[in-house]
């Protein structure tokens, strides 16, 4: 496959705007004719597997990371985190699980995880879309107290997105046996803003949690604003101060 630097094909005005959803990173565009979709997951981790493989063998013969993050267009950082990971990305297998998203976070990558998750699994490509707009701070999974966050999702009256009462208590019922018969469930993720968090995925694993009489819960917390990121580790840093933080 063949790298381009995005500034040597596309006008200026495109590239600013390109740029509002991805920046410092390869993307793949695929040819007129190709009908497959971005969240295919085997797909995009084959891509990632052969362009890590490419730059460290680059590497090996002598290229140097400065050389390669403007063949790759990638940042200095990223080139090197891919030449000198202990843990191989290739060697990376998802799956919608805890395990998955940690072993993610642990190679750098858990911005990768969230978006394979949201784009297969979590079924909500437009949530995935949306967190592309702009640079999020992402912490690593973290257990944390599951009285912070509440459910924006659910038969109730009031609640943000309304779900048919049977449907929920359905699927809330099945995640109950899961959790009891040990299923190695996804984190929550969680969105901190304006001093208080925002439930924006897994609201049926927290109604799960609850009827179980289970207080913690492992979370993914992503925040926008760098005043934001600074209070939440004020308030919060307690549940954090193991997990790896990332800014994408």
């Amino acid at each position: 496959m063949k790298y381009r630097n995005a500034q040597d094909i596309f006008p200026e005005n495109l590239l600013k705007q390109i740029q509002r959803y991805v920046s410092g990173e390869t993307i793949y565009v695929p040819a007129r004719q190709e009908k497959k979709g971005w969240g295919e997951s085997s797909g995009y981790q084959q891509y990632i597997r052969e362009r890590n493989a490419a730059i460290r063998e680059a590497f090996t013969r002598g290229r140097s990371m400065e050389a390669l993050a403007g063949d790759y267009a990638l940042s200095y950082d990223t080139i090197r985190r891919i030449v000198y990971s202990r843990k191989e990305t290739a060697m990376l297998r998802y799956s919608d699980t805890l395990t998955s998203a940690k072993a993610y976070a642990e190679a750098g990558k858990l911005d990768t995880w969230i978006h394979l998750y949201l784009n297969e699994d979590g079924r909500n490509i437009p949530f995935s879309d949306g967190l592309k707009l702009f640079d999020r701070y992402y912490f690593s999974p973290a257990l944390m107290p599951l009285s912070l966050f509440h459910r924006c999702a659910g038969p109730e009256e009031g609640m943000k997105y309304r779900i048919d009462r049977d449907w929920f208590a359905q699927h809330v019922a099945q995640l109950e046996k899961a959790i009891r018969d040990g299923a190695d469930l996804p984190p929550l993720m969680v969105h901190y803003v304006d001093g208080g968090f925002e439930l924006n995925d897994g609201n049926h694993r927290h109604q799960a949690y609850e009827n179980l009489g289970i207080e913690k819960a492992w979370v993914i917390v992503w925040i926008t604003e760098e005043a934001e990121y600074r209070d939440f580790l004020e308030r919060f840093g307690e549940f954090v101060k193991d997990c790896t933080v990332i800014k994408r």
